[in-house]
């Protein structure tokens, strides 16, 4: 049994956000959930604080893609952005990756509890 998965979708958080610019930025994530479980990576290199509005943006991509099955990761958040942000608590609910490719291909691994007993077992057997 194989499903198509959907193709990795990589958007730029904008460095600052104002109620227009969540707008927008949004309207973008929504245009780009084609897929019944969309795969989102949000680079956010351009971030220079995690504040209220820019955790807040990135709680309500989450829930989007959530909407639809699909998961968000974080990627390239600048260290000064971290600074102070230990109550954000968004280490907790996404994952992060140092850079954009790294979060891409994340998606792409297959997680170790996929893999069943026997395949182990099969490929112990093909090592001797």
């Amino acid at each position: 049994m194989s499903h198509e998965r959907s193709p990795v979708e990589l958007l730029q958080v904008p460095d600052e956000i104002n109620p227009r610019e969540e707008r927008i930025f949004l309207g973008e994530l929504k245009s780009r959930m084609h897929a019944a479980r969309p795969r989102i990576v949000l680079d956010c290199s351009m971030i220079r604080r995690l504040d209220k509005p820019t955790v807040h943006l990135l709680l309500c991509c989450l829930e989007e893609a959530l909407k639809h099955n699909g998961d968000v990761r974080l990627a390239a958040i600048p260290d000064g952005a971290l600074e102070g942000s230990g109550q954000s608590g968004l280490e907790g609910i996404f994952e992060m990756f140092d850079t954009s490719l790294n979060a891409v291909n994340s998606f792409h691994q297959v997680p170790a509890a996929a893999i069943s007993l026997p395949e182990i077992a099969r490929g112990c057997h093909e090592l001797q």
